[in-house]
């Protein structure tokens, strides 16, 4: 195999940068396929943390090439201040590609953001108010400037300054923070000065990769069901997390991607608005954000915390094709009493086995539960299959029948080797 895709199967933040850090040792590429600085990936290396929200997880390998692929949208002040911190680390970003053809976000997009969303008032989505949609519908409407601009310095800066001084309009009429157009247009052109070195064809740069023969491991921020096609919408982001996301924002066509991971929590979260049918509100869902660390990496909110929900992942192999599961924080249940898995729905008392397909159903469902014996005993550090407690054993295998699809890998703990890992 020489193409992986990595996916996440619920509302994102199920641990993928750990899995990704895992199987990046085995590749020369790590590619974002799409998102932008508004996903928070955390890699725990020994006794250092490292919070990346742009920089693919592979960097912190010297053997890999990380790049930020076509479908990303790039902030370029989040992109240098994590090089450089990176770099004050010890960390080499000299390697770092950013495909020509991803579209930068500027300060126009954020300070729309923030006034839209701050209109919608109690029907509010959510937003990271990173800018991440604005800068879509820039994309989409054909206004938005790419990365590959910034090698022809005077054309840019035309654009720039043309656009700069349109949003600038574009902000009054929404009520956002207004902003001074000659000095953003300053600002990006600094910053465009420094992007040059980093900017490549990074489709053909892939492909001319996979035609050699090396592995390539293909990130995705955000998850499943923040798909703005096969998310709950409205409560989405603004891209294709999914699989077939990998294609789009990378140039690399589906019949080159050979193995599709999913990861998934081994309860569930999500950051914002939205149903949430597995949701624990009371002193459960407490201690699942208290031994979880259940806090927003880049924005630091409180996540919403529940139950493992088999019909989200049984849905979600279905969606992006999954090879296999890798499961993470399996470690955060040690202390339960009881541990529940959510395997079917009912809307008024009549069991349904999809799962819906709008939110206005979905907020209607009743979980039904398989109820298991908490194993009381920590798993922490564990990395092998036979060493975890039985009734641990019996989540994985419930998860695994109910989704269809095997898990293969298991954490047991923030460390980097806190995985079983089964063949």
């Amino acid at each position: 195999m020489t193409v992986t895709v990595v996916v996440g199967t619920q509302w994102g933040d199920e641990g993928k940068a750990k899995v990704i850090d895992l199987l990046a040792a085995g590749n020369q590429y790590v590619v974002r396929y799409q998102g932008g600085h508004n996903a928070g990936h955390t890699v725990v290396v020994g006794d250092q943390k490292y919070a990346l929200q742009l920089t693919p997880s592979g960097v912190l390998y010297d053997t890999v090439t990380p790049v930020i692929g076509n479908g990303v949208v790039v902030d370029l002040p989040t992109l240098f201040r994590e090089i450089d911190s990176l770099e004050s680390r010890g960390v080499s970003c000299a390697r770092l590609k950013v495909s020509s053809l991803a579209h930068l976000i500027f300060p126009w997009h954020q300070s729309i953001d923030a006034a839209l969303e701050a209109a919608r008032g109690d029907a509010r989505i959510g937003t990271t108010l990173k800018g991440i949609g604005p800068a879509m519908v820039d994309k989409v409407r054909r206004s938005g400037i790419r990365a590959g601009e910034v090698l022809n310095p005077g054309t840019f800066a035309a654009k720039l300054r043309e656009r700069a001084n349109a949003a600038a309009k574009e902000v009054a009429d929404v009520g956002g923070e207004p902003f001074d157009a000659e000095t953003v247009v300053a600002e990006f052109l600094a910053h465009a000065e420094r992007l040059v070195p980093y900017v490549a064809d990074t489709v053909s740069l892939l492909h001319e990769a996979r035609e050699s023969g090396a592995r390539i491991l293909l990130e995705g921020a955000q998850a499943t069901f923040l798909d703005i096609d096969h998310g709950t919408y409205p409560y989405v982001t603004s891209s294709n997390p999914v699989a077939g996301g990998a294609s789009v924002g990378t140039g690399l066509g589906p019949r080159h991607i050979d193995r599709v991971v999913g990861i998934a929590k081994a309860y569930t979260t999500r950051v914002g608005m939205g149903p949430f049918p597995s949701e624990l509100t009371d002193d459960l869902g407490d201690r699942l954000v208290d031994i979880g660390r259940e806090f927003g990496t880049v924005t630091g909110r409180r996540r919403r915390t529940g139950w493992c929900d088999t019909v989200m992942l049984r849905h979600a192999a279905r969606v992006n094709s999954l090879t296999e599961i890798a499961l993470t924080k399996l470690d955060v249940l040690d202390t339960f009493d009881e541990v529940k898995v959510c395997v079917g729905y009912a809307i008024d008392g009549r069991r349904i086995t999809q799962y819906p397909d709008t939110v206005e159903r979905l907020a209607m469902v009743e979980p039904e539960y398989v109820t298991l014996p908490g194993w009381k005993c920590s798993t922490e550090g564990i990395s092998s299959w036979d060493a975890l407690p039985q009734s641990a054993r019996d989540l994985v295998s419930i998860i695994e029948k109910e989704a269809g699809v095997p898990v293969t890998h298991i954490g047991t703990g923030p460390a980097r080797n806190a995985m079983v890992v089964r063949s």
